[in-house]
C-alpha cells in the first residue's frame, strides 16, 4: 500500500523545514522535539479517572500514573497493563504520552499503569530495565488496591518503551518473577544492532532515521555497553518459549518494521500465542499524531481488540 497521504504531507512539511540532524541534538533538544511531535495527539480522550502515585525505585522514587477506562467504575476489578512510554530511552514522560495512554486504556477496557522510568544520559543502561522490573513487581504486589485482576496483568509499551516492555517480560520469565498474561508491543525497537531491509529502505525521511536511533543509543548506553546485549535488543534473547501471549503492531513505512515482525515470527515458531499486525501506509509514531493522521483512531480500535482478546483468554 502507498504511504498514507496525511503521513506523506506531514513528512514533506517536516523535510521542508530542514531540521538539524539528530546527532547534533542535545538530550534536552531531543526531548523537546518529541514533546512537540506528540502535541499533535489531538484532543485527549476522557477516562473515568487518573491517579498519580510515587513508589520506591531502585535508585530514586518512581512516578506512576494509573488510568481507569471511561467504561469502568473506580472499584471494578479489571485486567491491567503496565505501560512504558517511547522516546528512545532518552525522551518522553508521563505527560507526553498521556493522550496515547488514554486512547489505549479506553480501547482495551483495562486499567493501565504508566511508568516514568529513568532516562539516559542521566541514568544510563540498565537503569530503565531496573525501574521497569521494580514497577512491574510493585503493581503485581498491589493489584488489590489498584483493582486489577492479578490473573490478567500484562505489559506494554510503544517504540523504545516496547523494547523495555519486552526486556522486562523476558527478565521476569528468566528469573521466575511476575507471571504476565500478555505483552503488547507497538512499533518496537527489537534489535539496536540490526541492519534489516526496512532499516535500509526507510533510513532517511521517515521520521525515525539512522541518526535518531544512533543518537538515542549513544545517550542511553554510554561507551561501554553492548547494543547486542539481549537486555538492550530483546530479539537476541536466547530463549523465548516461556514468554506470555504477545501482540506486536508495526507500521508499513517504519524502519523498525522488520525486527518487530521477526520477533513475532520467532515467538510463534516457539509455540507462543502471537498476533502480528502491520498498519498499512503508516509511519513510526503515527499513533501519537492523531490530529494529523486520523487513521490512528482506527488503529487504537484494533490495538484494543487485540489486547482484550489476550486478556480475556488469560
Amino acid at each position: 500500500m502507498p504511504l498514507d497521504p496525511r503521513a506523506k504531507r506531514f513528512l514533506d512539511t517536516l523535510a521542508a523545514l530542514n531540521p538539524p540532524g539528530a546527532l547534533s541534538l542535545s538530550p534536552a533538544q531531543r526531548r523537546e522535539g518529541l514533546r512537540h511531535l506528540l502535541s499533535f495527539s489531538g484532543t485527549a480522550e476522557s477516562v473515568a479517572a487518573t491517579e498519580d502515585r510515587t513508589i520506591a525505585g531502585p535508585a530514586a522514587p518512581l512516578a506512576l500514573r494509573v488510568y481507569t477506562p471511561a467504561s469502568a467504575g473506580a472499584a471494578d476489578l479489571l485486567p491491567g497493563l503496565v505501560y512504558f512510554h517511547g522516546g528512545g530511552l532518552v525522551a518522553g514522560s508521563l505527560d507526553t504520552h498521556d493522550p496515547i495512554c488514554r486512547a489505549l486504556v479506553n480501547a482495551a477496557g483495562c486499567r493501565l499503569v504508566s511508568v516514568d522510568y529513568r532516562l539516559g544520559p542521566e541514568a544510563r543502561f540498565p537503569a530503565a530495565v531496573e525501574d521497569g522490573l521494580a514497577a512491574l513487581q510493585w503493581v503485581a504486589a498491589h493489584t488489590g488496591e489498584l483493582h486489577i485482576d492479578p490473573r490478567r496483568l500484562g505489559i506494554s509499551g510503544d517504540s523504545a518503551g516496547a523494547t523495555l516492555a519486552a526486556v522486562v517480560a523476558s527478565e521476569s520469565v528468566r528469573t521466575g518473577g511476575t507471571r504476565l498474561a500478555c505483552q503488547f508491543l507497538l512499533c518496537p525497537i527489537m534489535d539496536f544492532a540490526a541492519e534489516s531491509e526496512s532499516r535500509r529502505e526507510f533510513a532517511h525521511g521517515y521520521l525515525v532515521d539512522r541518526e535518531t536511533l544512533a543518537h538515542d543509543l549513544r545517550y542511553y548506553l554510554g561507551p561501554d555497553a553492548d547494543p547486542a546485549d539481549p537486555r538492550v535488543s530483546p530479539l537476541r534473547v536466547a530463549e523465548v518459549a516461556g514468554l506470555p501471549p504477545t501482540v506486536v503492531h508495526t507500521a508499513e513505512f517504519d524502519p523498525l518494521r522488520d525486527e518487530g515482525r521477526e520477533y513475532a515470527e520467532r515467538l510463534a515458531a516457539a509455540g507462543v500465542t502471537t498476533r502480528y499486525r502491520c498498519h498499512p501506509g503508516m509511519i513510526h509514531l503515527f499513533y501519537g499524531m492523531r490530529a494529523l493522521i486520523p487513521y490512528a483512531t482506527t488503529a487504537f480500535g484494533q490495538m484494543g481488540a487485540d489486547i482484550r482478546g489476550l486478556l480475556e483468554a488469560a
